[in-house]
């Protein structure tokens, strides 16, 4: 049974510009509930993608909520019992979880080369077919589920350059629930084979987000609409880690848009 305690909301911005209006309103909605239940409202910061970071940026974002009246109650500027709240200050915490998926068989190393993906794309092109990498072309391709665990951990001694992809189960019917959408079906052939680690160390969203969003208890994810497409993934690496218990309920938002 969710009590008061247990009602924790979150705005995750990524430093790379000014704070938008569709941020402040989901924002808006993520403290509005949190008031309503009696909850946290939470401030993180998703600085992952270093190479997009806008120097100034996150102090503009947490000076735009005050003047909007928007209060947290944990965040990177206020501290909180869950910190670090922000990405880059956490970065010891992930390669867990992504050696975890790999030793249990949800992940795997690739060690494809951008220009060897890039001469696929083109040959899928020029066959009028679309490239993805998945469960149907994984076994074939640069990884160890062609080459196997321990050539690639010998490549990775050696200082081969690496990712590692989630391994999206073949021919499962995915339900997912929506708290504005209700209940969605996906087919995981659809899927692709998503990169959720880097060799840099650093994670992608994708997985840091999951990460942090269970270790910070958070209860509801309320989002725009153009996180949907990424919600099977967050799901199935829920399932993964097993922390379905601890799934959070999702809402996905329609997008503002102009009068034209």
């Amino acid at each position: 049974m969710m009590t008061n305690e247990n009602i924790r909301l979150r705005f995750a911005p990524s430093p790379t510009g000014p704070l938008h209006i569709g941020g402040v309103r989901t924002a808006l909605y993520n403290f509005l509930l949190a008031r309503k239940l009696g909850g946290k409202m939470i401030l993180r910061i998703e600085d992952t993608d270093q190479t997009r970071f806008v120097p100034g940026a996150e102090e503009y974002i947490i000076d735009a909520f005050k003047w909007c009246g928007i209060e947290f109650d944990e965040g990177v500027h206020v501290g909180g019992e869950y910190g670090p709240y922000k990405q880059s200050e956490r970065k010891s915490l992930y390669k867990q979880y992504a050696d975890e998926l790999i030793a249990s068989g949800n992940a795997y190393y690739a060690f494809d080369t951008a220009e060897e993906l890039t001469e696929l794309r083109n040959k899928y092109e020029a066959e009028k077919k679309v490239f993805t990498y998945n469960a149907f072309v994984r076994d074939e391709l640069n990884n160890s589920e062609n080459m196997g665990l321990q050539k690639a951990e010998e490549l990775i001694a050696a200082g081969t350059p690496f990712v590692v992809r989630f391994k999206m189960p073949k021919d499962e019917k995915l339900v997912m629930h929506d708290l504005v959408r209700g209940e969605m079906h996906i087919d995981t052939n659809t899927l692709d084979d998503k990169i959720i680690f880097k060799s840099d160390g650093m994670p992608t969203y994708h997985l840091a987000n999951i990460v942090d969003d269970h270790l910070m208890k958070i209860s509801h994810v309320i989002r725009g609409e153009e996180w949907l497409p990424s919600m099977p993934l967050h799901v199935m690496l829920y399932k993964a880690l097993k922390w379905d218990d601890t799934m959070p309920q999702f809402a996905h938002l329609p997008l503002l848009l102009k009068p034209k």
